[in-house]
């Protein structure tokens, strides 16, 4: 089959990036022929995978985001494709894969101002998700399943749930032994003492302030416990300033941006993600391959991977730092236990997510 992925920039960071490049590989590999359809891009994630950038005239970020949409729907008119999967803000496609969920919900969960970028990107979602406009959708969690049937009234025969995968050999409990500790050491951190991870880029979003505030109250008990935070946001020194605020001066750790997660859940004894809305964190399923145990909140997809929180807690109201703590507080006094988290994550690889998705793109083609 000749089969276009299209995403506007394509890159080796990011969830949907990782996404595209472990699903064109591994499709390339099977014998398709795999294009991607995109405005820029890195180098290819196999020689036999090929690239057409489509750089339609625009001004700002917002017009270059319906003028990108505009494009590929005139190249797929022009040019024939067994089959087209849309991984972003366009409306021409056979199967659209939400990844990062309904933007309407992203905007009404981080209560974000509407900005005229979010317009179009409305208006986008709502022409890509008309059910004369596809075949199927990929939603990563249930919670955007049911997202989607609720906002855009597609049926439920027509959404395929498919979790994120994990790469199950850079992510494993096997680091802790020599990387995990040796990047504790780097941190300047005791054998004795705790490690608590909070890893994101958003910190509004994914939590930060919640996590604060339960550790707050923790730290008013628990003397060995550290928590390090890693990822980047502009606003840096004013989440600095809060800590400091809040007495945590010395018991948190900003470490900024990094391009090692594995080595920082490895060098953790639980990963804390109290995020408002996230389709399906990755890096809870990471936390779990690292056999780290992750405790998060019901607006992550991930969260279902949970259910029976032998792996993990689901706090209900995570704006309650009490509840919050105690969740955090039961992983850390909880004797480590790698096995339980790394089976979820087992469950869940990288190369089954992209085994179910192509079995999926192979029945809509034959279908169509």
């Amino acid at each position: 089959m000749r089969i276009a992925l299209v995403h506007m920039r394509h890159r080796r960071r990011g969830g949907t990036e990782r996404f595209l490049n472990e699903l064109a590989r591994r499709l390339a590999e099977c014998g398709h022929d795999v294009v991607i359809l995109c405005r820029s891009h890195e180098a290819a994630p196999d020689p036999r995978v090929s690239f057409q950038r489509l750089e339609p005239f625009s001004i700002g970020a917002s017009w270059r985001m319906w003028a990108f949409a505009r494009a590929v729907e005139a190249r797929v008119r022009s040019e024939h494709f067994d089959l087209v999967l849309g991984l972003g803000k366009t409306w021409t496609h056979d199967v659209i894969r939400l990844g990062g969920g309904c933007h309407a919900s992203y905007l009404e969960r981080t209560g974000a101002r509407l900005r005229f970028k979010d317009r179009l990107a409305l208006r986008i979602e709502a022409r890509a998700l008309a059910p004369d406009n596809l075949a199927r959708v990929i939603a990563n969690s249930r919670m955007v399943r049911d997202d989607v049937m609720r906002r855009y009234g597609v049926p439920q025969d027509a959404i395929e749930v498919v979790y994120n995968g994990v790469d199950l050999d850079r992510f494993r409990p096997s680091l802790r032994a020599e990387q995990g500790m040796a990047l504790r050491t780097e941190w300047g951190l005791s054998p004795e003492q705790r490690v608590l991870l909070f890893l994101g880029t958003g910190f509004e979003r994914k939590g930060l302030d919640r996590t604060l505030e339960a550790f707050r109250l923790l730290c008013e008990h628990d003397a060995r416990t550290q928590l390090v935070v890693v990822g980047h946001s502009s606003r840096a020194r004013e989440w600095q300033a809060r800590a400091i605020r809040l007495g945590l001066e010395k018991r948190v750790s900003f470490l900024g941006a990094r391009d090692d997660p594995e080595r920082c859940f490895a060098a953790a004894d639980a990963y804390v993600l109290p995020t408002r809305y996230d389709p399906f964190a990755n890096s809870t399923l990471e936390a779990l391959a690292c056999g780290v145990p992750a405790v998060t909140t019901p607006d992550n997809g991930a969260a279902e991977l949970l259910d029976d929180e032998s792996a993990g807690s689901v706090v209900r109201d995570p704006d309650n730092p009490e509840s919050l703590g105690r969740a955090v507080e039961r992983w850390l006094d909880c004797e480590p236990n790698s096995t339980r988290a790394r089976a979820v994550a087992e469950a869940h690889s990288a190369s089954e997510m992209a085994r179910r998705t192509i079995a999926l793109l192979e029945e809509v083609a034959r279908r169509s």
